[in-house]
């Protein structure tokens, strides 16, 4: 796992983590932390391009 990757599952995690027993009982902490979880892989490769680290991705193999 490459650096930027690393930091931002951490900060989102820890933030997650700060918040959790606030969010009631454990089948609505799962759903949140599913949803977070969705979110977060979803904006990960914008952070990526926004601090220039993002990987060129291809389906074509060489």
């Amino acid at each position: 796992m490459d650096p930027v990757s690393l930091g931002f599952y951490a900060s989102v995690c820890g933030l997650l983590g700060l918040a959790g027993p606030k969010l009631g009982a454990a089948p609505i902490r799962l759903g949140v932390g599913a949803l977070v979880g969705a979110i977060a892989v979803s904006v990960l490769p914008y952070v990526k391009t926004l601090v220039g680290a993002a990987e060129v991705y291809t389906t074509v193999q060489p």
